[in-house]
């Protein structure tokens, strides 16, 4: 049997190149210097980076597997919509996966969990979440302190399997929640996290998938159309 020959690897040069390039544009819709439903021009998004057509589309490519761009027929490459249907769907699977692991997470949680719980919700508590200098969004620093108190309040749950989607679908609504923070500045979300560990630290399953429900239901209903403006 012959073996078909694999194609050569891109130059170490040009993989740098599109990392960077995909890092960078990833930053910037994170940060909102590209609103939703902006178009990402490959040609003009090159000659501002200083490199190559192909490195910039390479990099686009990976921003539409990622769900942070689309690729639509005969218009190139755009930031998602903040009203398009797929932020709806992601919400939904959260509103169905993680109220049920909210509550196997506080029936098997041990001691050690309910340390980690109160660690991850001092640490949210005094993360700045805004911050001029990386724009109208919020930082970076608050992004993973919100993540690393919603996955610790599950952690509790011994399931690996369970926290592996929870996981992929954190990751693909960070898009979501910064646009839903945007549109919704008096939210008191300091508030609302401070019923998800109080609620879980008190042993009330019911309460805390309650809680859990309205927390996520209000993120996604910031992002009607009649909810706001970006």
């Amino acid at each position: 049997m012959t073996d078909t020959p694999s194609r050569p690897p891109a130059p170490v040069g040009k993989q740098m190149l599109s990392e960077q390039v995909y890092a960078h544009l990833r930053d910037a819709i994170m940060r909102g210097d590209h609103a939703p439903g902006d178009a990402l021009k490959p040609q003009d998004l090159a000659r501002e980076e200083g490199v190559s057509l192909a490195v910039t589309r390479e990099a686009l490519v990976r921003l539409v597997g990622e769900g942070l761009a689309d690729r639509l027929p005969n218009r190139g490459f755009t930031v998602p919509s903040f009203s398009d249907h797929r932020w709806q769907e992601i919400a939904e699977a959260r509103r169905t996966i993680e109220p049920v692991v909210l509550r196997m997470s506080v029936e098997r949680g041990d001691v050690d969990w309910e340390a980690r719980v109160r660690a991850a919700h001092h640490r949210l508590v005094r993360t700045p979440a805004y911050a001029p200098e990386e724009g109208e969004y919020y930082t970076a620093a608050w992004a993973e302190a919100h993540r690393a108190f919603h996955r610790t309040l599950l952690e509790g749950c011994g399931n690996p399997t369970l926290l592996e989607t929870f996981d992929r679908l954190w990751t693909a609504s960070e898009l979501a929640r910064r646009w839903s923070a945007h549109r919704t500045p008096d939210r008191d979300g300091a508030k609302e996290h401070r019923r998800l560990e109080e609620a879980a630290l008190a042993r009330d399953a019911d309460t805390a998938a309650a809680v859990l429900v309205e927390h996520l239901t209000m993120t996604a209903a910031a992002l009607t159309e009649d909810s706001g403006q970006v």
